[in-house]
């Protein structure tokens, strides 16, 4: 009995050793790798790819071979870039066990991250900055197309084309266009042919022929040649080439309309003299309420403008403007300048003419420079008297005449100039002057410099200023507290001549201020500053 356990008990033994042998095969042949323990230093490595674990390997380098792997597999046989969305990260630690992933595994599970974030192919394209405007085109044809379009909107001969050029100023290659007549291409090129110098005798005759200046003249009008003389891009234009999707490239014929078509753009206009708000909108195709609306300082149609002051206008203009040249014959009607006489005893407002105008007669042929459809500039080549323009002559005067300012400071406004209801008994229905309530003893100043003609009590005023200024106007203060000038003093403007008060006919406290103009009483508030 117990000889017959002990065979069975070998017999048991002998079939686990052969089980367990057969187990570590299997496990060596099947299961992953797994990392020996180095002390010290990171033994194996978390691979992620867009915030996604991709596997782990046992070096970096396996990583980054595996990320190699994935990106030759998205990219297969296409010969242009493929954008997709790529946020390689490694993080390394130190275990004492732990198994990694083959670099083939970890490549493909990259692989398919890298598809489900692929976003489309890459063109090679031709990116073109104006200012501060960009366009992103197909080819570099396509770009020919919009500068040429742009030139030949005034270019009806097709005289001029565009080339690019590089830039030379730039360290990145940046091309520039430049416009050139296509009789200025035709001699670059018969120049380039030209390959073999000259020198000696032939080059000195070279020179001598380059150095020589025909002798001057005085040219005919059909010695000019009259029509378009050059032209050229007016804004900063700058072409790179890039890699770009289909999603961000513009198609040429709306690249087309969105550089060439005007577009409103805002621009500032200095008044001139005689500017009005109704002549300056009419020059910009705008309306008086469209002036309003876009400046600020305008408070109506009614606001007063001032020479060399600045509005903000809206003018058409395209993203791509042209500068060109055209030199005109014409023959016109024109005016002489004015000439002026200066009289230092008159005050600037005050001018007589001396001499009547009368418009002549001229042949002109001028070079006018051009900003897309608008006049820049124009230079007279050559002009031809037919008969001459007499000249206006006007006498002005010298002196800047006095300004007038409000007497008081605050005060409320109870009432205006001309008719009223007579406010007390012994009251005028026509009010010569202007009313500002204000507490007794308010100082009361001199609207403009000049001469005390009247200091006191003065009737219906009560006490009452008169002062008489240079311009020949006169200023009255009334129902006044306290007189504090005397007649025949000079003042000041802005010096102080009074307090306001209640005497006279007066129903309370105010002060009544009046400007004469040629002894009769206008309205004082058209002439206050």
């Amino acid at each position: 009995m117990g000889f017959g356990n002990t065979v069975f008990r070998n017999k048991i033994k002998i079939w686990f050793l052969h089980s367990a042998l057969v187990v570590i095969v299997l496990w060596i042949l099947l299961m992953p790798s797994f990392v020996k323990f180095e002390k010290g230093g990171d033994n194996i490595f978390t691979v992620k790819l867009n915030d996604k674990v991709v596997g782990i390997t046992a070096t970096k380098d396996e990583a980054y071979q595996a990320y190699r792997a994935a990106r030759r597999a998205i990219a297969g046989d296409n010969d242009e870039l493929v954008l997709a969305r790529a946020d390689l990260n490694i993080e390394g630690s130190n275990v004492l066990f732990g198994e990694v992933n083959s670099v083939g595994s970890v490549a493909r599970n990259m692989t398919g991250i890298l598809r489900d974030n692929e976003r489309s192919t890459l063109n090679r394209a031709y990116s073109i900055k104006i200012n501060e405007y960009s366009v992103n085109l197909a080819n570099l044809n396509e770009v020919m197309a919009l500068l040429n379009t742009a030139i030949s909107n005034f270019d009806s001969s097709n005289l001029y084309d565009a080339k690019l050029v590089l830039d030379t100023d730039r360290e990145v290659n940046v091309l520039t266009p430049q416009v050139l007549s296509r009789e200025e291409v035709k001699k670059e090129e018969e120049k380039a042919a030209v390959s073999l110098p000259i020198a000696g005798f032939q080059q000195d005759l070279t020179n001598w022929a380059d150095e020589a200046k025909p002798l001057a003249y005085d040219k005919d009008f059909s010695d000019y040649k009259l029509g378009l003389m050059s032209m050229d891009f007016a804004d900063k234009v700058e072409i790179v080439e890039s890699y770009l999707p289909d999603s961000e490239l513009t198609d040429i014929n709306t690249a087309i309309d969105d550089v060439t078509k005007d577009k409103e753009t805002n621009q500032i206009y200095e008044v001139q003299s005689g500017d009005t708000l109704g002549s300056i909108a009419l020059k910009f195709g705008l309306t008086v309420d469209d002036l309003v609306a876009m400046n600020e300082n305008l408070e109506s149609e009614r606001t007063t403008i001032r020479v060399q002051d600045n509005l903000i206008v809206t003018v058409p203009e395209p993203e791509l403007s042209v500068k060109y040249v055209i030199e005109q014959y014409y023959e016109e009607d024109y005016e002489a300048e004015v000439q002026y006489v200066d009289n230092d005893s008159w005050y600037t407002t005050q001018t007589k003419v001396l001499q009547e105008p009368s418009a002549g007669h001229r042949k002109v042929v001028a070079l006018v420079t051009y900003l897309d459809n608008s006049e820049a500039s124009r230079e007279i080549e050559k002009e031809e008297i037919t008969y001459k323009a007499v000249p206006k002559i006007v006498e002005r005067g010298t002196i800047v005449p006095p300004t007038y300012i409000k007497p008081i400071s605050g005060g409320r406004l109870s009432s205006g100039f001309g008719r009223r209801t007579a406010p007390k008994k012994g009251a005028s229905t026509y009010h010569k002057g202007v009313d500002w309530a204000t507490p007794v003893g308010t100082s009361v100043v001199a609207s403009s410099s000049g001469t005390v003609t009247r200091a006191g009590w003065g009737s219906g005023y009560g006490y009452c200023v008169y002062i008489r200024h240079p311009d020949g106007k006169e200023t009255r203060y009334g129902h006044l507290s306290k007189v504090l000038v005397s007649v025949g003093q000079s003042v000041s403007q802005g010096q102080r001549i009074a307090l306001s008060g209640n005497t006279g006919v007066s129903t309370g406290p105010h002060l009544h201020f009046e400007i004469l103009v040629g002894g009769s009483q206008v309205n004082p508030l058209n002439y206050l500053n």
